[in-house]
């Protein structure tokens, strides 16, 4: 026995309140400047973030890891790209060996790497002026699965194209179409999307056969 604290509440606190030091602070009233972490993921989600937002639920300090490295600037200072009057700013976790590095967390070992950290991290090549870039995933039990890329035009275009549709919808206070992916069951606007969330409970069939005699 530990006393009668709630160590886990104190926990999850802590959590919180870096992951919010850590955050990338956004002016949601300044619809000119777009960030290039809110056009490679859903666009609902970062219109919600701006205009009516909700704090995200973090699981864990590996989650962090991202804005930590950015923290420390291990050779990544912020950058800007011009798009009209838009400005596209962007950073980067890691530069080295002429290379961009992302650090992200997964659930478990992967496959192929995530579809937005592709377009956040080819982004960062053309803004960044780099040819290769790297994503390395942690697992919660420590093991790293690396992933390494090509920079691709045709991909930095299409982000190009959603930093000039966000920026629309931010002009015309319009809400974006529902992008739906398997990051949507975790996400903190879930209810405003699709339906509210109930929890299930766990029915005993002999229970209910029982009724029925």
């Amino acid at each position: 026995m530990m006393g009668d604290r709630d160590f886990r509440n104190i926990t999850h606190n802590a959590i919180r309140s870096i992951g919010n030091e850590l955050e990338i602070e956004i002016d949601s009233k300044d619809i000119q400047t777009i960030h290039l972490q809110e056009v490679t993921k859903c666009l609902r989600r970062s219109y919600y973030d701006r205009i009516d937002p909700n704090e995200i639920e973090r699981r864990g300090f590996n989650e962090l890891l991202s804005g930590l490295l950015r923290k420390l600037q291990y050779g990544s200072e912020p950058k800007e790209f011009a798009i009209d009057k838009i400005k596209l700013k962007a950073q980067v976790d890691m530069i080295t060996d002429d290379s961009i590095l992302l650090f992200r967390s997964a659930l478990g070992e992967l496959e192929n790497p995530q579809a937005n950290d592709i377009l956040f991290l080819n982004a960062c090549m053309w803004i960044y002026d780099k040819v290769d870039g790297v994503i390395v995933y942690i697992t919660g039990d420590k093991k790293e699965i690396t992933f390494s890329l090509t920079r691709n035009k045709k991909m930095f275009e299409e982000t190009i194209r959603r930093v000039r549709v966000f920026n629309d919808l931010l002009k015309e206070q319009k809400t974006p179409i529902i992008e739906p992916s398997s990051d949507c069951s975790d996400c903190q606007y879930f209810e405003r999307c699709f339906m509210k969330k109930k929890s299930s409970k766990q029915i005993s069939l002999m229970g209910i056969l029982g009724k029925e005699k």
